[in-house]
């Protein structure tokens, strides 16, 4: 009893040498070696189930690639048909083993400022005019308004950054967190 037949794998002598360069380079991701070895173990007639094991990870993963791989394989021959030099040759193998743009909205917040608004929560509030000794999500949020690091912010954002920073596991948390007091406790 025979199963479905594997998505077949072909490769040209020059995709071959650049995914097996791909997956020696250091700079390469674990991620994208382990891409190229589902390729690669693919071309050499390897069955799903067969580079799942090898390179312990799910049937259904290595059929992924094997099927991305099988629809842009045309397309790649004739880049090299055309005379694609070897650097752009890569870029393409890369970009056809990356992951495909994740639904969802974009994020508001560029890197840096998030970390402008983390340096801001280490300041001193006293030293930008506040009223209070450790930051308070609201307070926070106003402050890089006012300095321009971003047009709009919510508490709850600028305390999402804070905590995701590590600032959460400071001695004393810069931000100071609002909890209900107990009867009875100062």
């Amino acid at each position: 009893m025979t199963g479905p037949q594997p998505t077949q794998v072909e490769l040209t002598v020059r995709q071959r040498e650049l995914l097996e360069r791909l997956n020696r380079r250091e700079k390469s991701s674990q991620q994208l070696v382990r891409r190229c070895r589902i390729v690669l173990g693919g071309a050499d007639g390897a069955n799903n189930e067969e580079i799942g094991q090898r390179l312990r990870i799910q049937r259904a993963t290595a059929r992924r690639w094997r099927e991305r791989w099988a629809t842009v394989a045309a397309g790649l021959r004739l880049a090299e048909e055309e005379g694609i030099d070897d650097n752009r040759l890569t870029e393409l193998i890369e970009e056809v083993l990356a992951d495909e743009p994740r639904p969802g909205a974009p994020g508001v917040f560029e890197p840096e400022q998030i970390a402008q608004i983390i340096a801001v929560g280490c300041e001193d509030p006293r030293g930008s005019g506040r009223p209070v000794t450790h930051w308070t999500p609201r307070e926070l949020a106003d402050e890089v308004i006012k300095r321009g690091i971003v047009e709009s912010i919510s508490p709850r954002s600028v305390g999402r950054f804070l905590k995701r920073g590590g600032l959460e596991t400071a001695s004393e948390p810069p931000v100071e967190e609002r909890r209900p007091r107990r009867p009875g406790s100062l």
